[in-house]
């Protein structure tokens, strides 16, 4: 009988394991396996997710921010969510306080922390979608299609990164990104979403 109930909670232990974040890096940030490390132009880092098949992300954090870390441990590590941005996403990570240049789509080069106030980035995270295309004179934040800023649960975070890579944000059915996220919610209670 002990061992019986020894089993049982060490299956429900494992059961309940928290997800595991991603490790941190030298500059304190967390690192996913689907991040890409670059050069950090923008305009080639596009052309190479272009290339891919891939639509890119920003994903913009910093060192000991409590919201970055909840994305990193409880939302990012859900293997539908990695899974759907390792496969459809190419994801560079800048650092709100960051010196690593960096070359804008407009070519303009600075520090991350510079070219991040010149957005008007205030707080992290925040990740800034990007067009498959971008005229010569624009930024990386007003090219944006769309820019998802803070912490959300997996299904809001997921429901922007597909919104975002089926273009939904092109259709004329009026259907923005709260109402298609408030369908998915009930699509998802109603059980039709597996």
């Amino acid at each position: 009988m002990k061992r019986m109930i020894l089993a049982l909670a060490v299956l429900l232990g494992g059961l309940a394991m928290p997800a595991v974040a991603a490790e941190l890096g030298d500059d304190g940030l967390h690192k996913e396996d689907w991040m890409r490390e670059t050069f950090l132009d923008l305009r080639e880092d596009l052309a190479e997710a272009g290339a891919e098949g891939k639509r890119m992300a920003l994903m913009i954090e910093q060192r000991g921010c409590i919201y970055c870390k909840k994305m990193h441990e409880e939302v990012y590590p859900q293997e539908d969510i990695a899974a759907y941005i390792r496969e459809n996403y190419f994801v560079v990570q800048l650092n709100l306080h960051g010196d690593r240049e960096v070359t804008d789509l407009d070519g303009e080069s600075m520090s991350e922390k510079d070219l991040l106030r010149k957005w008007g980035i205030l707080f992290t995270p925040t990740v800034i979608y990007l067009p498959e295309e971008v005229e010569e004179d624009r930024s990386a934040k007003d090219a944006a299609v769309a820019i998802m800023p803070g912490a959300f649960s997996k299904s809001t975070a997921l429901d922007m990164y597909v919104w975002v890579n089926e273009k939904r944000y092109e259709m004329e059915n009026g259907e923005d990104f709260q109402r298609y996220h408030a369908r998915r919610i009930k699509e998802r209670q109603a059980g039709q979403d597996q």
